[in-house]
């Protein structure tokens, strides 16, 4: 079975269901605590190519710090991306990888679909 990666942030209940299923689903998994060891812009970039998103889908849009920084009106894909290198609060959670494709685990049943494919 393919090794996963999950970008984790231990404080939110849908990132816990999302090891939970994981751990479930005999998987090992390769955990990156994405606030404490925060990923760059080139590994940003390369998170949204296997999701298929658009930076501003990638973000938590409901955060304080972004309504703060007022990203809603940035319309710069490379200023987004650079947001979420410096504060990755502003990262949806969870992630998952597995190889050259990724998912945002919310719905948190669309994971052990996507571990199984």
């Amino acid at each position: 079975m393919q090794e996963i990666t999950i970008w984790h942030n231990p404080k939110c209940s849908k990132s816990r269901q999302a090891m939970e299923i994981v751990a479930q689903s005999g998987c090992k998994a390769d955990v990156i605590k994405y606030l404490e060891d925060s990923p760059d812009e080139n590994k940003i970039k390369s998170v949204l190519k296997m999701l298929k998103l658009t930076p501003r889908e990638l973000m938590r849009t409901k955060e304080d710090l972004y309504k703060e920084l007022n990203l809603k009106e940035e319309q710069s894909d490379k200023a987004l991306i650079s947001a979420m290198a410096k504060y990755p609060k502003l990262i949806e959670r969870p992630i998952i990888i597995k190889g050259d494709s990724a998912i945002i685990g919310r719905p948190t049943e669309k994971i052990a679909q996507f571990l199984n494919s």
